[in-house]
């Protein structure tokens, strides 16, 4: 009796636990069935959320621009109803929008117009792109271009009488891909007033006959190439406005959804602001404003007010300043801790000393300013660091905190390396290259000649050429890396970039560099979003994040890519609508 009575409560309690669950079940179907569908959802996909997750997901649901739910494709299809926009990734990596920390938006776009001289070999190709842009445009009192490099000039640079030979009846000015020189011809020397007479400004350079003192046609550094831009004509607003709509719609289709804008003005904000108020700004963008030697506390008040009267937006936000420190390796104008390998003469020369930085750094760090600062030599790299030192110890941290950058770090000390970390600095790192996988090819035979050296590691040397793109190094040190594109210097493709970071063999006597692929995709990501005080709002792909999303051709975490349309974006999200979608799937 006891054992049958023990039976049927059993029995008992187990058919009132299957009645609970059966009743759990119905109570969150019917739930289901009472929630808001989604509007769009990505199913069938290798979603990887991001942070340093190691857990992924299938497919994603968007209520409006926020992010609801991740997980199987079974469970996102609960909540689709028959207006929701489904978006099937066939088994694609699905990742957060990438955010390209280091940008030049107007100029980039604006460049978009104008003559392309990227990829060049020589100085025929050279000219003869320039000669056929001029005939092509009887239009234009100006011929501009953008993207050259060192290498069509040998060991020479360029020369006013070159660019004379293709544009001989306006003025014309060409800028370097790295846009810290510019090339122009006599017209354009003579619009701009610049003789043998006319002083170098103060960190600007332009370059003279040795014989003659007459300029070359080679102009260094903002502060020379000012006097050049001062000539040019000026964009007027809707040449801004097409611009910036051009420059973000080539990010949209390479899946970048969010920007850092780098050394702007107040005047340039006013066109995104324009843009935003107009529905017309499709990406996020995080402003800076240019500071130079001299910016004084009644600059500082100046800045204040602007950014008091220009409150954070969704899509559009500053409180950040940008600074140059130095300039760029291949012109010998970054500052190093030890003479240039190609000119023991010069190491370079800061644009601020010690002092002025430190007191500039202290004043906008005080008022709760963030800090970009252009550092590409070792030597700009220690300067900067330790004025940040300096600051964090004089100063009490803002009520938002620091997170102070370093931008390009084209070479550092190793001693400098662990001080990310310790100091809570963030790298901000644009390697040049776009989508790169290594090559399969026979050595060399014994005997046969180096390959030629670039000008940026033949400058440096090659103990200082090796220690190029240390993100690896840092982070393992503890600091946080971010990347970018320094756009118009290279392309805004964001996955092309972290395959090349992931497979980039190490330099000539330097340690390996190589990332994971999703710590890679972390510095686009949610590190990125970390460095613009963004991480709780986007950057990873968690229910209640803005729905920034972008969907690949394959799943690069699985597959390696070895083609770049294996890494070719499919689809763009932005706030839980569908930016750009590649021609083949619309």
């Amino acid at each position: 009796m006891r054992r049958s009575a023990e039976a049927s409560s059993s029995i008992e309690v187990s058919r009132l636990v299957v009645a609970a669950v059966v009743s759990l079940f119905a109570f969150f179907a019917a739930l289901a069935a009472q929630s808001p569908k989604a509007d769009l959802v990505i199913v069938n996909g290798r979603v990887y959320p991001a942070g340093g997750s190691r857990a992924f997901h299938e497919a994603v649901a968007v209520v409006g621009n926020r992010i609801t739910a991740v997980g199987t494709t079974t469970d996102i299809e609960r909540v689709r109803g028959p207006e929701t926009n489904v978006i099937d990734a066939r088994g694609a990596a699905v990742l957060p929008g990438f955010n390209d920390i280091h940008t030049h938006m107007l100029s980039g776009g604006l460049a978009m117009e104008d003559v392309d001289l990227q990829g060049a070999q020589t100085l025929g190709d050279l000219q003869s792109r320039i000669r056929a842009f001029a005939a092509a445009h009887p239009d234009h009192s100006w011929i501009r271009g953008r993207g050259w490099g060192y290498g069509p000039f040998g060991d020479g640079l360029p020369l006013r009488a070159q660019l004379d030979a293709a544009v001989p009846d306006r003025p014309a000015v060409m800028r370097c891909y790295d846009g810290h020189s510019v090339w122009v011809n006599s017209k354009a020397l003579a619009a701009a007033g610049i003789t043998k007479s006319t002083p170098d400004p103060p960190n600007g350079t332009i370059v003279r006959d040795p014989a003659t003192g007459d300029p070359t046609g080679l102009i260094k550094e903002a502060p020379a190439m000012a006097l050049i831009n001062k000539a040019e004509p000026t964009p007027t607003a809707a040449d801004q406005r097409r611009a910036l709509k051009a420059a973000i719609a080539e990010g949209l289709k390479f899946g970048v959804t969010s920007v850092t804008d780098a050394a702007g003005s107040i005047a340039d904000f006013q066109v995104y602001d324009l843009a935003r108020q107009a529905g017309e700004l499709s990406a996020r963008v995080h402003y800076s404003l240019l500071v130079t030697p001299g910016f004084s506390e009644k600059d500082a008040d100046r800045f204040d007010a602007f950014w008091k009267s220009h409150r954070d937006t969704p899509l559009l936000k500053s409180g950040l300043i940008k600074m140059f420190l130095d300039g760029v390796i291949e012109t010998n104008t970054a500052y190093l801790l030890a003479p240039y390998a190609n000119d023991p003469s010069t190491r370079g020369k800061p644009n601020y000393t010690a002092a002025e930085l430190d007191r500039i750094v202290q004043m906008l760090d005080r008022r709760g300013w963030q800090i970009m600062v252009h550092a590409l030599g070792d030597g700009a790299v220690r300067m900067a660091l330790d004025s940040f030192e300096r600051a964090a110890k004089v100063n009490p941290a803002p009520l938002r905190g620091r997170r102070h950058r370093l931008e390009h770090i084209e070479t550092i000390d190793p001693a400098d390396v662990p001080r990310f970390g310790k100091l809570d600095v963030i790298a901000s790192m644009h390697p040049v290259g776009g989508f790169f996988v290594p090559q399969n090819r026979p050595a060399p035979p014994a005997g046969s000649p180096a390959p030629p050296v670039g000008a940026w590691a033949g400058n440096l040397g090659p103990e200082r050429a090796a220690r190029g793109g240390m993100w690896k190094s840092i982070s393992e040190s503890g600091g946080r890396v971010v990347f970018g594109s320094d756009w118009p210097v290279a392309t805004l493709d964001a996955i092309g970039r972290i395959v090349g970071i992931v497979n980039r063999p190490p330099r000539v006597g330097g340690t390996d560099q190589r990332l994971t692929i999703a710590a890679a995709i972390d510095g686009y990501t949610s590190t990125a979003a970390y460095a613009s005080f963004d991480d709780g709002q986007k950057g990873t792909i968690a229910p209640g994040m803005l729905a920034d999303i972008v969907v690949l051709a394959t799943d690069v975490f699985s597959h390696p890519p070895a083609t770049r349309a294996d890494v070719a974006v499919k689809a763009t999200i932005l706030d839980g609508k569908v930016v750009y979608r590649a021609a083949a799937d619309k």
